[in-house]
């Protein structure tokens, strides 16, 4: 296959985005071919873009058997993710999905089994990995040049967000409508850095606010703590409450500290490891030595093309993925364990209980405010619920 037919399910504001660079031919063994929305004014948009050259669908069934794809690109409302997934991997169609990859564990690893089963493509969209800072901070803790991980600091409040944006829809902010707030809404990129830079934890304890700033349903203000196997902690901060807001992620370890903040990483490292020192020093108070080393972090990436040529670059190709599929349940366990351990007043292991989460979810989504917004729509695959 030299070229990879793309169909679009969602046409929304994310699929009209991965539409535009498509055709602008910035993903240059891809063709879009097809794309699927429930609203007949997104497929009016659709022919008055790209005419007929474009096929045009009002289901995903319908397309995945239209011999017109041979991968489809997700981008529909979050809980529709694996539902279609697994329908087009049982048709044979390779996979991107926009993230994040499902609302909560139990279906995501039905669609991860889904997936290796076909031995077809299964792509995430977290474009954040190609940002190039973030590449370099994960090779520099990958080396073991900073020793091991005792500490994690990771705030990342930078995540505004105002009422009006929350009542622009009566689906947005709601266990019915998106599954979540801060957490499964605007972090699932951080929450996927966190683990692809640092591992996953073992266990979690959350405090978590809903509608703490705002008049919504779901989270927007959160600190969870972490262990991780080897006894390191962590703290991961996040809220669409707060302004200004920061970025950035601190790294402790026995070689000192990493910091990535506004595009630049410093490593402090000590010249002999904290350890060491603290087992063979005499003089009382004291301390190693510190070496201010500024990493150069590159500049740009992270566009969501260059997941997509990544992508269509391992079907034709035969490439490694740089974001597998497989891997999106990761963030999905961070966000669950975190919810469910704010939802029981408790500590939450990892891989979190899914029949419990589950279960209590369905009961939010029974009481959800965004219930009249969705209602008839449990197979809407319409973009329009994207955010």
């Amino acid at each position: 296959m030299d070229k990879v037919r793309i169909g679009i399910v969602g046409l929304g504001g994310m699929g009209s985005g991965h539409a535009s660079y498509l055709t602008r031919g910035d993903v240059p063994n891809a063709e879009l071919t097809a794309v699927c929305d429930v609203a007949s004014s997104r497929l009016d948009y659709a022919k008055s873009q790209w005419g007929d050259a474009v096929a045009r669908y009002d289901n995903h069934i319908d397309l995945l058997e239209s011999g017109k794809v041979d991968g489809v690109l997700i981008a529909t409302p979050h809980y529709f993710h694996p539902p279609v997934a697994i329908d087009a991997f049982a048709r044979g169609k390779h996979v991107l999905s926009e993230k994040p990859p499902g609302v909560y564990t139990k279906q995501v690893r039905l669609m991860n089994e889904a997936a290796e089963a076909s031995g077809l493509v299964f792509g995430v969209m977290f474009n954040q990995r190609m940002e190039k800072r973030h590449q370099k901070l994960r090779e520099l803790l990958a080396s073991g040049e900073i020793g091991e991980i005792r500490r994690v600091i990771y705030i990342i409040n930078n995540w505004f967000r105002s009422q009006s944006y929350y009542d622009s829809g009566g689906w947005r902010a709601t266990w019915a409508g998106e599954g979540g707030g801060v957490l499964m809404n605007q972090c699932p990129h951080n929450l996927d850095l966190w683990q692809w830079w640092c591992g996953m934890p073992s266990r979690v304890r959350s405090f978590i606010s809903f509608g703490k700033y705002h008049d919504i349903e779901v989270d927007d203000d959160v600190t969870a703590y972490v262990e991780y196997p080897n006894g390191a902690t962590g703290v991961f901060l996040t809220s669409t409450g707060e302004c200004p807001g920061t970025n950035r992620i601190e790294v402790h370890s026995d070689r000192g500290k990493v910091v990535m903040e506004g595009g630049a990483i410093t490593f402090w490292r000590t010249r002999q490891s904290v350890s060491e020192f603290s087992r063979t020093f005499q003089g009382g108070f004291g301390e190693p030595e510190v070496w201010k080393i500024e990493v150069p972090a590159g500049h740009g990436g992270g566009g969501h093309s260059e997941i997509t040529r990544n992508w269509t670059n391992a079907i034709t190709k035969g490439s490694a993925l740089l974001a597998p599929g497989i891997e999106g349940i990761n963030t999905v366990q961070l966000n669950n364990a975190m919810l469910l351990s704010a939802w029981t007043d408790s500590w939450v292991d990892i891989p979190v209980d899914e029949d419990l989460y589950e279960e209590t979810l369905q009961a939010k989504i029974a009481a959800s405010a965004g219930k009249k917004a969705t209602s008839g729509q449990t197979m809407d695959v319409s973009g329009t619920f994207n955010v």
